[in-house]
C-alpha cells in the first residue's frame, strides 16, 4: 500500500504548511545677588524641587525577571510525549539574536494508523521577556499592554471558525484561552492557543490536531487540557529559570534600566502560530502550522 512513502509525503505537507497560528535635564537657578531675597530664595527652592522631580522621573522599579528558559527544555519528556508523541525529538528552535528576551520552540508528530487514517500535532512555545524603560515604564506594564494586544490578534486570526476566548486562573498575572477551528486541504485543525503573563514575561502557548485521511478529529477538550497543563508549565520554568521567585531583581529596585522594548524581532510575536501580533515578535514565523495563528485579519 506504500504506506511509508504516503506518510513521508503527508509528514512534508503538513510541515511545509505549518505555522500559518516588546522596548533630564536638571535645571538650577543661582543668582549673583547678595540681597538674599525672598524671591532668590523661592527660586533656588524651586529648582531644588524640579531637579528632584526630574531624577524621580528617570528611575523605574527593575523587572521582576531577568532571565528566560531554554524554550526547547520548558516541557518535561512526559508532557511532549502526551502532546506529541510521535515528535517528542521533532523539537525545532527559532534563532534569536537576544535569547534573553525572546525564544520560541515548536514539535510537530504525525501518528500514521494505516487505512484508519493520522493523527497530526504541532505544539509550539514562545516567551518574550520585557525589561523597565525610564520613558515607557516597568516591565510588568509594557508585558501587560503586550498581553493585552496579543490576546486579541489571537481571536482575530484570518480565516478562523467558531473561535471562542475565555479568561483563565490558576497560572502567571493574567492569561486567556483562544480556540477555533481552520480548515486547510488536509484537514480542519483544532487551534488552541494560552497567552499568559507572568511578571513582565509573556509566554504564549499553541497546539493544534487534525485527524487526517479519514480518521477521526481530536477531542477540542483534550486539546484544550494539555495546551493549559502545558501553558502552567511553561510559566514555572520561568520562575524556576530566575530562582523560582524572583529573579535577581525580585524585590523590586529604583535602579533605571533600559528596555530594549519588544525590540525589532521581538515586536511582531513571539512567533507565528505562538505570537499573534505584527507588532512584538519575530518577522518570520518560528515554524510552519497549519494553524496560522499568527496571521492577523487585516
Amino acid at each position: 500500500m506504500h504506506r511509508p512513502a504516503q506518510r513521508q509525503r503527508l509528514t512534508r505537507i503538513l510541515v511545509g504548511a505549518a505555522a500559518v497560528p516588546m522596548m533630564l535635564v536638571a535645571s538650577g537657578c543661582s543668582s549673583d545677588s547678595g540681597d538674599g531675597s525672598g524671591d532668590d530664595a523661592k527660586k533656588d527652592s524651586g529648582a531644588s524641587a524640579s531637579s528632584s522631580a526630574t531624577e524621580a522621573g528617570s528611575v523605574v522599579k527593575e523587572a521582576a525577571y531577568a532571565k528566560l528558559p531554554e524554550p526547547c527544555k520548558v516541557f518535561s519528556s512526559k508532557t511532549l510525549k502526551e502532546m506529541v508523541p510521535k515528535g517528542t525529538k521533532s523539537s525545532k528552535e527559532t534563532k534569536s539574536g537576544d535569547t534573553a528576551t525572546r525564544g520560541s520552540c515548536s514539535w510537530n508528530s504525525l501518528d500514521n494508523n494505516g487505512v484508519d487514517g493520522s493523527q497530526f500535532r504541532w505544539l509550539n512555545v514562545s516567551l518574550l521577556r520585557f525589561e523597565s524603560d525610564a520613558t515607557r515604564g516597568t516591565g510588568e506594564k509594557l508585558a501587560s499592554e503586550y498581553f493585552t494586544k496579543h490576546a486579541e490578534d489571537a481571536r482575530s486570526v484570518e480565516g478562523a471558525k467558531d473561535t471562542k476566548s475565555q479568561p483563565l486562573t490558576g497560572m502567571g498575572n493574567e492569561a486567556t484561552l483562544v480556540t477555533y477551528d481552520l480548515k486547510k486541504k488536509e484537514g480542519t485543525f483544532k487551534q488552541q492557543t494560552v497567552v499568559t503573563r507572568v511578571e513582565n514575561v509573556v509566554v504564549t502557548v499553541d497546539y493544534n490536531g487534525a485527524g487526517l485521511a479519514g480518521d477521526k478529529a481530536p477531542k477540542v477538550a483534550d486539546l484544550t487540557k494539555a495546551a493549559e497543563a502545558a501553558a502552567k508549565e511553561a510559566v514555572e520554568a520561568v520562575r524556576t529559570a530566575n530562582g523560582a521567585g524572583g529573579g535577581s531583581a525580585a524585590g523590586g529596585s529604583t535602579a533605571p534600566s533600559k528596555s530594549p522594548g519588544p525590540s525589532k524581532s521581538a515586536s511582531k510575536s513571539a512567533g507565528q502560530g505562538s505570537d499573534l501580533g505584527k507588532d512584538s515578535g519575530t518577522s518570520k514565523s518560528p515554524s510552519k502550522s497549519p494553524s496560522k495563528s499568527a496571521t492577523k485579519k487585516d
